[in-house]
């Protein structure tokens, strides 16, 4: 029988992550493995509550234990599971599976056996995930294409005529309503195999948050093993509970930073630079209709202006920098 380890990373967080861990310690009755709970260094006192309430209630000594890691430092989304993910089980055995789960989701009753049973039922698959919806079961879309040149300028400019020529490019697919194969898919609830963490690494900590799971998708699928939607693996999703980003007034450095990386990485500064033109070229089209019509921005304010200036400060240290192996999963996080 398949061994899995769920993660589940917290920051500042302690309630809600016990809720989540709750909810996967039921879905994992009958599941060789353990949860692995992380916390990021909150400093607020959230690792100390966890543990004292993770032995309150005996979970650590359970049929699936239940511990908490301190990470010791807040290298984000990618580096926080890659913490977990190299403690592997409980005594340091090696899991064949590997969950991550946001401390903000709950799985569904039979979520996580849907997606272990996919996995050992498609040994060439590589990754699966889950049908996400709301607390109110409104879906939430969580299947995506890879972000290219086509999808800057289509997501940008938001004008419908563009967006019927460049339909296959456009990221965020329609909810699939059976179990499909897609680029990649949102972290929330993702299962990955061992073997392929192995082989191609697990995060990229230079990823701080955002573009993380596009980027190890991605890598994943140069190296023979695609993503698949289980559309039978139902979560429940608050959502940015501790990114706050519903509520951005400014679009923080650390998304510019993640998206840059994405494109540099994986296809070159050249391609980046092509990407943030034709994003630029759409936004101001876009911004152009407002001048005529009445609708809601969409975006945080300052945004085109803040892209353009990150983009062009980035071009310039990459001129002035060495070059730098970007697929060291050791780097520190931005």
């Amino acid at each position: 029988m398949p061994q899995l380890l769920t993660v589940i990373l917290n920051w500042r967080t302690p309630a809600m992550t016990l809720q989540s861990a709750e909810a996967a310690l039921r879905e994992m009755a009958g599941i060789r493995g353990a949860i692995t709970i992380v916390d990021n260094d909150s400093g607020d006192g959230s690792f100390e509550t966890m543990q004292a309430e993770v032995a309150a209630r005996g979970w650590d000594r359970g049929p699936v234990p239940v511990r908490v890691l301190q990470s010791g430092r807040n290298g984000g989304f990618g580096a926080g599971n890659n913490f977990g993910i190299k403690a592997g089980l409980p005594g340091g055995a090696r899991p064949d599976y590997v969950y991550i789960l946001n401390s903000d989701a709950f799985p569904d009753p039979g979520a996580i056996r849907a997606l272990l049973d996919h996995l050992e039922q498609h040994p060439a698959t590589g990754f699966a995930g889950s049908y996400i919806h709301g607390p109110d079961g409104a879906p939430h879309r969580t299947a995506f294409r890879f972000p290219s040149v086509a999808s800057e300028l289509e997501g940008a400019a938001r004008f419908g005529p563009i967006s019927r020529a460049l339909r296959r490019h456009i990221v965020a697919r329609p909810i699939p309503e059976e179990t499909t194969r897609v680029d990649w898919l949102a972290g929330a609830s993702l299962m990955m195999r061992q073997d392929v963490l192995d082989r191609i690494g697990g995060f990229d900590e230079v990823f701080f948050l955002y573009f993380e799971e596009t980027d190890l998708c991605l890598r994943a699928a140069r190296a023979g093993w695609p993503t698949d939607y289980v559309r039978q693996s139902e979560v429940t999703h608050i959502g940015s509970v501790s990114t706050g980003m519903k509520t951005w007034s400014r679009i923080p450095r650390f998304w510019l930073d993640s998206r840059r990386h994405y494109f540099t990485k994986n296809h070159g500064y050249a391609y980046a630079a092509l990407a943030t033109l034709a994003h630029v070229a759409g936004g101001v089209l876009w911004r152009a209709r407002l001048l005529v019509q009445r609708k809601d921005r969409g975006d945080p304010p300052h945004f085109l202006r803040d892209l353009i200036v990150h983009s062009v400060a980035g071009a310039g240290r990459a001129k002035a920098a060495p070059a730098v192996d970007s697929t060291d999963n050791t780097s520190p996080a931005a």
